[in-house]
């Protein structure tokens, strides 16, 4: 009985973190109350049924935590499996087509956007999933796949695919992603400006056409046609108009 009630005591407070997140990183929750966050916020509703099957699998309890995570999912569109292990304070945002494997851990203070899939790689066993380490913010449509690990304080751009380690405090745009440092720093809070994000790829192609431009440029002064010239003297011999 004291353990039944240490558990639910240790629910209660991981719930009261996960309405918090929802409160403080998203605009449309200010000033909404706690019983609407949970009546009516798909990602806190998703989190609440993940947080009870995980630990019913835990406890060896079977079929039950399948079903809770498979009525979550039609509920709110948001596909958690039961053994994933999630840190306090994570907000799915909308939410929508979001998919947390089996073997994918995620620490304190996570944010994640619509369409995000922390997926595996082919059919191996054993961990297939990603780690997110802290304060991670993961864009809509990302999508994160095999073993790998993504370092506290990182960004990952919208639509982005990561298939290789993130190094702390980076942010990785682009399909394969590329991470770019971010001055070492870690963000107070999630960044939403996902317009001005970084692209290697694109400063390098952009320097590419500015040279290519350049060069031609110098290629056609370079190639400048010698002047027309037209010979007035008369020449020699008989008029052919005659005379």
């Amino acid at each position: 009985m004291m353990a039944l009630s240490a558990v639910l005591r240790a629910m209660l407070t991981e719930v009261r973190r996960d309405v918090r997140a929802a409160q403080d990183r998203d605009p449309a929750a200010a000033g909404v109350g706690v019983v609407e966050i949970l009546l009516a916020w798909p990602g806190v509703q998703a989190l609440l049924a993940h947080r009870l099957a995980h630990r019913l699998m835990r406890a060896g309890v079977p079929v039950a935590p399948r079903m809770i995570a498979a009525a979550a999912r039609s509920l709110t569109g948001i596909e958690i499996h039961p053994a994933a292990s999630i840190g306090p304070g994570l907000f799915v945002d909308h939410g929508m087509g979001v998919v947390i494997g089996e073997t994918a851990q995620l620490g304190a203070d996570v944010t994640i956007y619509q369409g995000v899939t922390l997926g595996g790689t082919g059919f191996a066993t054993g961990k297939r999933h990603p780690t997110v380490q802290d304060n991670v913010t993961i864009g809509s449509g990302a999508k994160l796949l095999g073993p790998i690990t993504i370092g506290h304080g990182s960004k990952i751009g919208a639509n982005t695919v990561v298939i290789h380690d993130v190094p702390p405090n980076s942010t990785v745009v682009g399909i394969p992603g590329h991470p770019v440092r971010v001055e070492g720093r870690k963000p107070d809070c999630p960044d939403n400006d996902w317009v001005h994000l970084p692209d290697p790829i694109a400063d390098a192609i952009k320097s590419l056409a500015v040279r290519i431009e350049a060069l031609e440029r110098a290629g056609d002064q370079s190639r400048a046609p010698e002047p027309f010239e037209i010979d007035l003297q008369r020449s020699t011999g008989p008029n052919p108009a005659g005379g």
